[in-house]
């Protein structure tokens, strides 16, 4: 799996959580949606999502071009 995959799902994942949290726990939870979304929206001008860094060190995930490089 690459890191924009991963990236991908962890995002889905996490609005999904929020808006769990928030029907079910607390209103403020939604939150964690508006910084997710946010988030994203900053990332898709800047390229830097500090998500992505941590799921190349921590799990050692590749982005699509060093995959398609080592085929």
């Amino acid at each position: 799996m690459s890191v924009e995959r991963a990236l991908t799902a962890f995002a889905g994942f996490m609005v999904l959580l929020s808006v769990a949290l928030t029907v079910w726990v607390h209103p403020n939870f939604v939150w964690l949606t508006v910084f997710v979304g946010a988030n994203l929206f900053q990332q898709s001008f800047t390229g830097f999502c500090p998500a992505s860094l941590a799921m190349r060190k921590v799990l050692g995930l590749k982005t699509e071009r060093e995959l398609a490089k080592s085929e």
